[in-house]
């Protein structure tokens, strides 16, 4: 890969999952291991270092393997807030962004990403499938990290606010609908559970 711009996969586990009774997403249990490692699994071969942005059980998420990062707030502030302190630790010239919550990911999610990015003028792409964009399944350059600040600083915590404000790229995974679930409420964790016992 040393032709290749350097990726940082940012992971984020930092949700309140009130749909969840307030469990912390990416330490559930799921395939006998924690919710955040079947993502983990699926980004490892795809990028050059993954962080982990998360605001409770830093402990248990450290026991993964890689870097765990809070956005420091005392307050809930969003995906943005983690995205933008975790890309501050990154090394990559790039940053990939997925929920905890998405254990199906493409394993080709980084390099078609990356590929729309390069080619748009606002240095950002978010993922798509045949019934819905992804927002927060996404990969930036981190000169945007810049302008990440100025929305937090101004309050505007919305990444579909953010993203629009760049005109964000689209990419478009045809017939992958399964691959962006992602699990929000008990229901949805059983029936990921049984896609992944089928697969």
């Amino acid at each position: 890969m040393s032709n290749e711009p350097s990726i940082s996969a940012i992971v984020l586990a930092g949700g309140q999952a009130r749909r969840m009774a307030g469990r912390d997403k990416g330490l559930i249990p799921f395939n006998g291991l924690p919710l955040i490692a079947s993502v983990l699994h699926r980004l490892a071969p795809q990028v050059d270092e993954i962080i982990i942005s998360a605001n409770r059980h830093m402990d248990e998420y450290a026991k993964l393997g890689y870097p765990v990062v809070t956005d420091g707030s005392a307050d809930y502030r969003g995906p943005l807030a983690g995205i933008h302190a975790a890309g501050q630790r990154s090394k990559g010239e790039w940053l990939l962004i997925t929920p905890c919550d998405t254990p199906f990911l493409p394993l080709d999610l980084a390099r078609r990403l990356l590929t729309q990015a390069q080619a748009s003028a606002t240095r950002l792409a978010c993922a798509a499938d045949d019934t819905q964009t992804h927002p927060a399944t996404m990969i930036m350059h981190r000169s945007l990290l810049g302008s990440l600040a100025e929305c937090l600083a101004q309050g505007q915590l919305k990444v579909q606010a953010w993203q629009a404000a760049h005109g964000c790229a689209v990419v478009r995974f045809t017939g992958a609908t399964q691959a962006f679930i992602n699990i929000n409420t008990p229901d949805e964790l059983a029936a990921a559970q049984q896609l992944a016992n089928r697969g």
